[in-house]
């Protein structure tokens, strides 16, 4: 079957993108290598920037248990905290929960799923792509747009190029029973690395932490590295005493790295975290996926209806890219170069204490504006 739009991954960017343009009344396929309902390795705290927008494709954010967030804390490797009012604020829903409400909007406005399976390569001949998956099948469309998250196989067989990262992390992923403020996020620094935690429905809590990959090696394995390193903050060695984890083992991602990425590559459109990895510092990729989806489908749409030339489109939709996100991803990485380390991460919350005033400015220079 030949489709307008095939999207490559189910991801935030990839639903939303999905939703706009089935009810454009374009044939659309999405491939998602597993089925919904999963457990993503992600922060679960979601800006509410993109709040409205969520409700009106339908999503009863207070009926899912949602958490409202108005409250920031960040802490050094030994516990040195500061504590501020957020004033814009979020929400804190599992990737579990709203990626599959998100699926179940998408299916009843028209949008084709072939679930686990994976995209092993994408070919472009003349103005159309076909698009071949694990399953030998090859389906033929007008237009690709990437959402297969932090890394994958298809960047390889694209051969997209990423310049040359010195550090990669490991990002873990756990859900828990905690005695902690449902209105309240928490950045809690370890030499090497920042751990999160927030409120997500069900009186549950998502700890999601990104750590350097030499910790792991030096330390001998996940849970070695918690005991060795991420304790050494107080905080951080009350929950891993004191929560009741809720998975039988955590969720893993291997070799994230930052570095800039391109928003097109050989006539793709990437979103999400495809296209540029926010760190968690600077706001947070949820959405920053769902803003890209919406950009992404609008300049989509006009492209299908002919109102401009595939060159255009792909020139409207990096610009829209740069316009959008690319200071808020650059300001991330410099901000993450303050934290991992006693040092720095003892500095900047010393810092911070003495000029409180500072810290607002920065949470707003790392968020949007509403959608």
């Amino acid at each position: 079957m030949d489709y307008d739009v095939i999207i490559v991954g189910g991801g935030l960017g990839g639903l939303i993108s999905s939703i706009q343009l089935a009810e454009k009344d374009y044939k659309v396929l999405l491939i998602e290598k597993y089925a919904y309902p999963f457990n993503k390795v992600c922060g679960e705290y979601v800006s509410n920037e993109v709040r409205p927008f969520l409700e009106h494709l339908g999503l009863d954010l207070e009926h899912l248990g949602c958490t409202n967030i108005n409250k920031f804390k960040l802490t050094s490797t030994k516990g040195k905290s500061l504590e501020t009012n957020l004033k814009m604020g979020g929400f804190g829903i599992s990737r579990y929960t709203l990626d599959y409400e998100l699926y179940n909007i998408a299916q009843k406005s028209g949008v084709t799923f072939l679930l686990n399976t994976s995209v092993d390569d994408i070919q472009k001949i003349n103005e159309k792509f076909f698009v071949e998956t694990n399953t030998n099948q090859t389906f033929e469309t007008n237009l690709v747009i990437g959402s297969y998250g932090k890394r994958g196989k298809l960047d390889k067989s694209l051969f997209r190029q990423f310049p040359e990262q010195k550090q990669s992390f490991v990002g873990v992923k756990y859900h828990i029973k905690y005695d902690f403020p449902k209105d309240l996020i928490a950045l809690h620094n370890f030499n090497g690395g920042y751990c999160g935690i927030s409120a997500i429905e069900d009186d549950k809590y998502c700890l999601c932490y990104l750590s350097e990959r030499k910790n792991v090696k030096q330390s001998g394995g996940i849970h070695e590295m918690e005991l060795e390193f991420m304790c050494q903050n107080p905080f951080l060695f009350d929950i891993f005493q004191n929560a009741e984890f809720l998975f039988a083992r955590p969720l893993v991602i291997n070799e994230i790295i930052f570095t800039p990425k391109s928003a097109v590559h050989k006539n793709i459109l990437m979103v999400g975290d495809t296209a540029g990895l926010i760190t968690p510092l600077a706001g947070n990729g949820m959405s920053i996926a769902i803003r890209a989806g919406v950009i992404a489908s609008d300049i989509i749409n006009d492209f299908l209806r002919k109102k401009i030339s595939r060159a255009e489109m792909e020139e409207t939709y990096t610009n829209q890219w740069d316009k959008n996100f690319r200071n808020r991803l650059w300001r991330g990485r410099q901000l993450q170069k303050l934290f991992g380390d006693e040092f720095n991460s003892n500095l900047a919350i010393s810092t911070l204490k003495k000029v409180p005033f500072l810290l607002n400015p920065i949470i707003r220079a790392t968020h949007g504006k509403t959608l």
